[in-house]
């Protein structure tokens, strides 16, 4: 059957009353699809971000066999803790990264840190902030044009925060903060409800998004293959699963926020509502790039010092609040139960990196694994030490990295320890210095297509990936 390939480009939307979804690139499509892959590769970019930094027990220490965040061993011979082991399946696929950070934070509290993770910008400890544009938005800046969204900016929390207690990892040339959106309804109506007064009143009702669509969809079915009728039923199937989950989700954000010195163990939160937040999160995430409505997303899981409704994300393996995981490390159990969590936060990521490694990429070959460069980190290792970041980059296969690595920049020259209540690590001198983190976001941007040699304080390129 002829099809009429304006009616299935990477622009053509489902349509109802009010609604507009967009659609997965499709085969009927392909001729289309083989001349934008010609002339443009599909490259993506996510970064994501953990507050509060990584278990980080002495060698000398039991805890240190299990629950240290970073592998043992080197190069291609390491293992996986039980923080990080949840990733094991995807092992070829990504690098864990030690001995990196940004040189003008690396004698600062850590707690203050989020702001400059993807700038490196010197926004200090106190006094006078100014920051600048953020990896992310460099990437955008280069092909932000090319879809709906320029980029998809989440966190937990939402909005902007606070100088130096941002809610929000991106950054503008002239580094203002971008508002990250956190409410996954609005994020859903984004990506796909055209948002005039008709389609407001019908959710407003509850109706799905998908019941103005299927007739729609019925009409494409009748005219692209057969291989192309079940991507659309899988992709319609998946969107429904998401809108499912975006209701369920709503109940987290009618969590009160912490307050401090409250007792929260009266709080009525189950482990499911925020693991079913974090998943419909990365399933939005998953969308917007299967849709091609972005190709640039950032997504900070927590802010720092415990403040935010994301302080109770470790309500999902049975914890209190998230921040008294990296105080408590001296009590018994206390490296265990902060890994425990952190490998919560693995099996997150894992599972978000799973279904782009099981997704063939639409427009071109692999995976959209191999076509999105995925970066998780925080800028903190060690009690508020902002050094030796706990860094994993995965996918970006179809752009020449190596993986399947644990790059360890660090060697054993490695701060750490449970905090005594005396001097905190970020206070203590420098046993090494550490390589400039600006040299793996250049690395990044020239493997994304974008040329540059520089970025903040770069010194050069990681070559190892």
């Amino acid at each position: 059957m002829a099809v009429e390939i304006a009616r299935v480009n990477r622009r053509r939307f489902l349509r109802g009353t009010g609604v507009a979804l967009a659609l997965p690139w499709l085969e009927a499509a392909a001729p289309l699809h083989a001349a934008t892959a010609a002339a443009e590769p599909m490259r993506r970019l996510a970064c994501f971000y953990m507050p509060d930094g990584v278990p980080m027990p002495l060698r000398e220490d039991p805890a240190h066999h299990d629950w240290s965040w970073f592998p043992h061993g080197a190069g291609s011979e390491f293992t996986f803790t039980k923080c990080l082991d949840p990733l094991e399946p995807l092992r070829q696929q990504l690098t864990v990264l030690s001995g990196f950070s940004h040189p003008h934070a690396r004698s600062i509290h850590g707690h203050c840190n989020a702001d400059q993770f993807l700038t490196g910008a010197a926004t200090g400890g106190g006094g006078d902030y100014a920051n600048a544009i953020s990896l992310d938005q460099v990437f955008a800046a280069h092909v932000g044009d090319r879809t709906r969204l320029a980029s998809l900016v989440l966190s937990t929390d939402g909005g902007t925060g606070t100088s130096r207690g941002a809610h929000t990892l991106s950054f503008t040339a002239s580094g203002r903060p971008i508002p990250a959106e956190h409410r996954p309804k609005q994020i859903f109506d984004m990506l796909f409800v055209k948002q005039d007064a008709q389609a407001s009143r019908r959710l407003a009702m509850s109706q799905s998004v998908l019941d103005d669509l299927l007739e729609d969809a019925r009409a494409l079915k009748r005219e692209i293959p057969t291989d192309d009728q079940q991507a659309v039923d899988a992709y319609l199937e998946s969107v429904r699963e998401t809108e499912l989950k975006v209701a369920k989700a709503r109940e987290w954000l009618d969590i009160p926020l912490p307050q401090v010195d409250v007792d929260h163990l009266t709080l009525d939160i189950t482990p499911e509502k925020p693991q079913t937040y974090l998943e419909t999160m990365f399933d939005l995430l998953h969308l917007a790039f299967l849709t091609d409505s972005t190709r640039v997303a950032t997504y900070q899981l927590g802010r720092e010092n415990g403040i935010g409704v994301s302080d109770y994300l470790a309500r999902a393996v049975g914890f209190h609040l998230t921040h008294q995981l990296s105080h408590e490390t001296k009590q018994p159990d206390g490296w265990k139960n902060f890994g425990t969590y952190c490998r919560f936060i693995s099996e997150q990521i894992g599972r978000f990196l799973g279904k782009l490694d099981a997704t063939p990429e639409p427009a071109g070959s692999g995976t959209m694994l191999d076509n999105t460069l995925v970066l998780f980190g925080s800028a903190s290792s060690a009690f508020h030490l902002s050094r030796n970041y706990p860094l994993i980059l995965a996918g970006g296969r179809s752009m020449g990295f190596r993986h399947g690595q644990y790059l360890n920049r660090a060697g054993d020259q490695v701060q750490g320890g449970a905090w005594d209540g005396g001097t905190e690590p970020w206070q203590e001198e420098q046993l090494r210095e550490d390589v400039p983190l600006s040299n793996l976001f250049v690395t990044m941007l020239q493997r994304l297509g974008v040329e540059t040699d520089r970025f903040a304080d770069s010194t050069g390129t990681v070559d190892e990936i």
